[in-house]
């Protein structure tokens, strides 16, 4: 069997790896956690890999330089570091009684040491508190307590083995706040909800990240528009020059092409990411209780709005562009035309023109005919002079056949010539 490695594809291992990262370790209630999501921006990825492999070190470990999923014991607690495209997570899990289910200092000082230098800025910060079987659910004022009333989120979950309570507004604290009560979970179950949970308001929070420069970049988008309806009217009325209108329509399109290049990847990532979040709402397993909004009411209440606009915009961009191009080649053709035309009198002016020169060059040619036959029969005269009683007759015999030389002369030059 030692030969199978030798037909793995390169990247079967990984491949395989990959499978089993994006995961939280097993823990059961009573229990709370702490995750801090930042994004990466232009530091990307790497900065984060650099961050892992440094908090590793610190703690004494060795990471992989590619690393993007690892799994550090802290002793009294577990650190889950997880790197993505855009943003990494830093999750502290920590089993055991309590309380108050979000005092602070719980993860301190670890935490705080972790997290000083992490990269990137921070775009969700959350504090759970898992509640064990059998726990009596938090009366009203407690929740008063923990929660805006108003913006109390309340539904049961994991096909009513859970129940989530959450207003999902930052805190003074700069944190989030997340409870669970544990109605039946089994072995993987709570880890897997809460992973599912953080999923779905880490990929929310990241696919509303579009939705502000949309709404920063509409007046350009509609002012372009505007722009290009009136250079189509221009163009169908020819109320301006055709050179003018161009560049007007190239600058416009440099425009347009500018937008979308800095829109593209946004807009995408925004569509992905609201993917994301709605299949982990499916996966959730929601149940109404009378009196409260769910998880999918708040979700589908904000998020399906903010994409559908960022939808929009991307959709206003690529047909202002599709418009963009159509009057261009419209004008562009316009102007082919234009050209054509000129191409075709300027032609015939040349035509004209050869004709003219053409009959003046045959004019030239009869006159020059005409000199050569003269001073031709004039040489004649002088060789003739001995004999002048006869002069005049040799020169009067003479003229009809130095005109036919000399005619045949010019038309053999002006033949090889043509030829």
């Amino acid at each position: 069997m030692d030969g199978l490695s030798l037909r793995s594809h390169p990247l079967r291992a990984a491949l395989a790896e990959e499978m089993h990262v994006r995961r939280l370790p097993r823990f059961a209630a009573p229990c709370r956690l702490m995750q801090i999501v930042t994004v990466l921006g232009e530091a990307g990825a790497g900065s984060a890999g650099a961050h892992f492999e440094a908090v590793a070190m610190r703690l004494g470990l060795t990471l992989a330089p590619a690393t993007k999923y690892a799994v550090v014991d802290l002793g009294t607690m577990k650190l889950v570091l997880e790197r993505h495209t855009e943003f990494a997570s830093y999750t502290f899990v920590r089993e055991g009684a309590f309380d108050e289910p979000f005092a602070s200092g719980v993860f301190d000082p670890a935490a705080t040491a972790i997290l000083a230098d992490m990269p990137g800025d921070v775009i969700r910060a959350t504090q759970i508190a898992l509640y064990p079987a059998g726990t009596a659910p938090p009366d009203t004022a407690t929740l008063d307590r923990l929660f805006v009333p108003e913006a109390l989120i309340l539904c049961d979950v994991a096909d009513g083995k859970a129940r989530v309570m959450s207003d999902f507004r930052l805190n003074p604290d700069g944190f989030g706040r997340l409870l669970l009560l544990d109605q039946g979970l089994l072995r993987d179950e709570p880890a897997q909800l809460v992973l599912r949970l953080q999923e779905l308001g880490n990929y929310r929070n990241m696919a509303l990240l579009g939705l502000p420069l949309a709404q920063r970049l509409t007046p350009d988008v509609t002012r372009l528009e505007a722009r290009l309806a009136g250079l189509t009217a221009s163009v169908s009325e020819r109320v301006s020059q055709d050179d003018s209108l161009l560049d007007e329509l190239t600058y416009l399109s440099a425009e347009l092409a500018r937008l979308l290049a800095e829109t593209r990847y946004r807009m995408s990532a925004t569509r992905a990411y609201a993917q994301l979040s709605l299949d982990r709402l499916e996966t959730l397993g929601i149940g109404r209780i009378p009196g409260y909004q769910t998880l999918a009411d708040f979700t589908e209440r904000r998020l399906t709005p903010a994409v559908r606009t960022c939808d929009s915009f991307s959709a206003r961009l690529a047909d202002l562009s599709q418009r963009a191009a159509w009057t261009s080649e419209l004008l562009r053709t316009r102007i082919d035309i234009a050209l054509a035309k000129q191409n075709r009198d300027l032609l015939e002016s040349m035509n004209t023109r050869t004709q003219l020169q053409l009959r003046l060059q045959q004019t030239v040619e009869g006159l020059s005919v005409v000199a050569i036959s003269y001073y031709a029969v004039a040489l004649i005269g002088y060789l003739a002079a001995p004999a002048h009683a006869y002069k005049e007759w040799v020169m009067v015999a003479a003229v009809p056949a130095v005109f036919a030389g000399a005619w045949l002369f010019a038309r053999r030059l002006r033949q090889g010539l043509e030829e």
